[in-house]
């Protein structure tokens, strides 16, 4: 870490910026990884609107 401390203030403050930038875009691409393979909310959201088609929207109708 000596090396670090040696740095000018700008540089030191680049190199800081950098690492977290790359930390941030890590968990990011991570958590989007992670999050986007399996899309069950949007399936379960897409069967439920199919089910209210087919229904021919009667029950949400009747209380009108």
């Amino acid at each position: 870490m000596a090396g670090f401390r040696s740095l000018a203030p700008k540089t030191r403050n680049l190199v800081v910026a950098g690492g977290l930038s790359a930390f941030v875009l890590g968990v990011y691409y991570y958590t989007m990884r992670a999050v986007g393979g399996t899309d069950e909310l949007q399936v379960a959201i897409d069967k439920f609107e199919e089910m209210k088609k087919k229904d021919g929207g009667n029950s949400s109708n009747a209380g009108s």
